[in-house]
This record gives structure tokens, sequence and C-alpha cells, in this order.
């Protein structure tokens, strides 16, 4: 992975974060819900697996762990357990990323419009972040719920776009994954990727800036841009 320490020098009006593993960690989480389904059915989730997964949405992601291991089960029944087993990690509450509180304070205090834009589905979204001191701070709250086409289709960016009423171009967007980076520069978003431990292998072509962390000074320079 080559860092691009560039800055867009395009002014964000609005900016879009992804969730799971940009904000949350959850990426962990997928990966014990993966690995007992498929324990089970003599598999094991890998992380080609996992990437092949991360931006799809519920049964499309499934489809994908079907595919992989060419197994016979029905895509909806295999979500619901998958669904059964997350709904019980989640108890406690997933761990935020390193330097989330400081992004937020960054984006109220910029007065930027932003808000999160994830694959997960909506029951799974808002169990995350509603219990957030910052949730009524979010333009909006784009799910899996929302869209026909997951990640790397730019459809969900596009979206975001719509609901903070602005040009694409004008769009700042923070990706952990390749797909969804993907789907970021294919809505011709400002993209900038956030890798974090489960995705630095990744694809991040044509990305704005690829950033350490959420601490880094990547970030608050592209959104001061025309301020």
């Amino acid at each position: 992975m080559t860092d691009r320490p560039s800055v867009s020098t395009r002014p964000v009006l609005g900016v879009a974060l992804d969730m799971d593993g940009l904000l949350f960690e959850t990426e962990s989480l997928y990966g014990i819900v993966g690995e007992r389904v498929l324990q089970q059915r003599g598999r094991r989730f890998c992380s080609d697996l996992q990437q092949r997964m991360m931006g799809r949405v519920g049964v499309a992601a499934i489809q994908q762990m079907i595919d992989f291991h060419g197994l016979s089960d029905d895509p909806y029944d295999l979500l619901a357990e998958c669904d059964a087993i997350y709904h019980e990690l989640l108890a406690d509450g997933p761990e935020p990323m390193p330097g989330l509180q400081r992004l937020i304070e960054t984006l109220v205090a910029s007065g930027i419009p932003f808000g999160v834009a994830t694959s997960s589905r909506r029951t799974f979204a808002t169990r995350i972040l509603e219990p957030q001191p910052w949730f009524d701070s979010l333009a909006f709250l784009l799910t899996g719920d929302d869209v026909q086409n997951g990640k790397p289709h730019p459809e969900m960016y596009l979206r975001a776009a719509d609901r903070l009423a602005i040009c694409p171009t004008k769009m700042l967007v923070l990706e952990d994954s390749g797909n969804g980076s993907a789907a970021g520069v294919a809505a011709g978003a400002i993209v900038i990727a956030v890798p974090s431990e489960h995705t630095r292998d990744h694809a991040f072509d044509n990305v704005h800036a690829i950033a350490q962390s959420l601490l880094d000074p990547v970030i608050g320079q592209t959104l001061a841009v025309g301020r």
C-alpha cells in the first residue's frame, strides 16, 4: 500500500462516512460470525472471502460465501443464521476506531454536514449508532436497506450526495475498504481511504489520499480547503 499525501483542491460541502471498520471495529465481529457458520460446514472463513463480502448487502454478501465455498444452503436461511450470531455479538457494543471522537468533533466544529452510508442493514446500523452522543448530529443515515446495489456500485454514495443536496464531486467520502472506496470514486466523490488491519491489502485505486487513521492530518486538511 502506497500513501498518497496530496490533498484534494476541491472544496468539501458534505461528508459521507462508512461505518463498519471505519467508525467501529465490527469487521472482527463479522469474522467471528463467518468462522462459526462455516466451521459447522467444514469450511474456513478467510481474508479473501471477507474482502469479497465487504460492502455487499445482506443476501448478496451471503451469496459470496455460498459461491466461494460451493455451499448448498439457502442464502436467506444462512443470512438468518448469521444475523442471530451477530446480534449476540453486538450485546456489548462494538469498539470505536481510534480517533473517532476527534473526527466527530472536527466535523461538528467545521459546520460541514455529515452522515453515515453503510452497507449494514438498518436494524444493525441503528443499534450501533443510536446510542452514540453524536447520533443527532448526522445529516442522514443510509443503510443497505436503502439501495438496490451494494458497494462497489456507486449508488450508495450517489444517494448520499442527494441527501446532502450537493454535487458528488463536492462530497468527501471516508472508507476503510477497497469496495467502499471504489464506490466513492465511481460516484465522483473525493475519497480518503482509512484502511484497518483487515483491509490494508485492499486495492485503493484512484483515491485522493490514504490515511493512517482517523487522526491523520490529511482529513482535516481536506475539510479545510476553500475555508
